[in-house]
């Protein structure tokens, strides 16, 4: 399972003060934190700047993160300016979020994936907006995924996100996305998946259980990589057993590890 830890995005208002002030200390304590409790790679988003200022302050932070972190990032926004920034800075193979069958994003990020070799979220999403039911939603990414393939993105550079809504609202969300993925998962054989959790308890008390609960269930139909915040160990934990059940642990090995590292106390 791949963990991008999601911590170090300007929504969150300490890190939009931090990255205001350029405080790179704070931005370096936060990535390390996540590095330590499990993280194998970080989100980095400043998309609450202005769009004029965001791709210098992109570069400034991909610079800041990887020079304590030493993992790769996720580089995050909806603004192609600031993802050619950080991407320009960034050491290694880094992942892109993100790209969509919507025609404009599609046409500034492909080029952008191409040049520097990145991995890519691609979002279940088209000019239409988010689709409707599962039906839709399999056009969108089979549309999708076909595409960058034909422009030579690898499969195993592509990581579908089925944009899972709020459970709340859409009663039978979970359980078309995790249809989704599976019929994903049979048409593309090595295609990766990868979900936030926000939205599913988007409107819901205790948002921490269910968005627990979502990632347990999504792993059972394919999810292999996951946006959260590394620093809930419930959750941690939880990944860390569910990989040993669905035997992608081989003799527990990993969960036996995180045991003697104090990972999975509650």
């Amino acid at each position: 399972m791949l963990i991008i830890g999601e911590r170090i995005n300007s929504t969150r208002k300490s890190i939009d003060r931090a990255v205001r002030a350029k405080d790179a200390d704070f931005i370096r304590e936060e990535a390390l934190n996540q590095v330590n409790a499990g993280a194998h790679m970080l989100d980095v988003n400043c998309g609450t700047l202005d769009a004029q200022e965001e791709p210098a302050v992109m570069e400034w932070l991909v610079q800041t993160v990887q020079e304590i972190a030493g993992v790769p990032l996720c580089i995050d926004s909806p603004n192609y300016k600031a993802l050619a920034a950080g991407l320009s800075v960034h050491r290694g193979k880094a992942m892109i979020n993100s790209i969509s069958g919507e025609t404009e994003r599609y046409k500034k990020v492909l080029p952008l994936v191409k040049e520097y070799g990145a991995s890519v979220v691609a979002l279940c999403m088209d000019d239409r907006g988010i689709p409707a039911n599962k039906n839709q939603a399999l056009e969108v990414g089979v549309k999708l995924v076909n595409d960058l393939l034909d422009a030579g993105v690898p499969v195993d550079d592509i990581y579908f996100d089925p944009l899972v809504r709020s459970v709340a609202t859409n009663p039978e969300t979970v359980v078309e996305t995790l249809r989704l993925m599976e019929e994903m998962a049979s048409r593309f054989s090595g295609l990766h998946f990868v979900s936030g959790l926000s939205n599913v308890s988007f409107g819901l008390p205790e948002r921490r259980h269910l968005n627990r609960a979502y990632v347990v269930l999504s792993m059972a139909s394919g999810l292999d990589a996951v946006i959260v915040d590394p620093l809930d160990s419930t959750l941690m934990a939880l990944v860390y057993a569910t990989e040993a059940l669905l035997n992608k642990d081989r003799f527990c090995m990993q969960y036996i590890r995180c045991y003697h590292q104090g990972k999975l106390k509650a």
